[in-house]
């Protein structure tokens, strides 16, 4: 398997984890765990960005476009109705 492959498997992974952490820190009642839970999540909220960072340098992973600014501000003005 190249690098390339193997980043992206990673930086896929690692956004699947955060997306469940998400959701079992929500439902979790026992204050220690839910901690302990959202001190792991943040430790993989700062791997996932530093090999984004890594693979964006080398390439391997195209980001979105940026945002017009009237595109953010859409979506801004859409949130704050909602």
């Amino acid at each position: 398997m190249q690098e390339k492959q193997m980043v992206n498997d990673i930086l896929s992974m690692t956004k699947s984890s955060l997306t469940n952490y998400a959701a079992i820190i929500s439902e979790c009642e026992n204050q220690q765990l839910r901690q302990t839970l959202q001190q792991k999540r943040d430790g993989d909220e700062q791997f996932q960005y530093q090999l984004f960072q890594m693979a964006s340098q080398k390439g391997y992973y195209k980001p979105a476009a940026k945002a017009s600014q009237q595109d953010i501000d859409q979506v801004k003005s859409q949130l704050m109705q909602g």
